[in-house]
């Protein structure tokens, strides 16, 4: 039963699962994280250079989270 387990998780759906799953986390996590980054006093311009957003990406993050 193990190989089977193994065997599947070298198959591309299983990897693209994986990949989107990871990228969702991060994506969940800078938006967690932009309104505590605001609320120490980073402007807006200084949060986008350290998640590597764009400033409307930054600006839209506190809009979404309370969605």
């Amino acid at each position: 039963m193990l190989g089977i387990d193994d065997e599947f998780r070298k198959t591309r759906m299983y990897q693209s699962i994986k990949e989107e799953a990871l990228e969702e986390g991060k994506l969940q996590a800078k938006l967690e994280a932009v309104p505590r980054l605001l609320a120490l006093g980073l402007s807006v311009q200084q949060i986008a250079e350290a998640l590597d957003w764009t400033l409307e990406q930054v600006q839209q993050a506190p809009q979404n989270q309370s969605s």
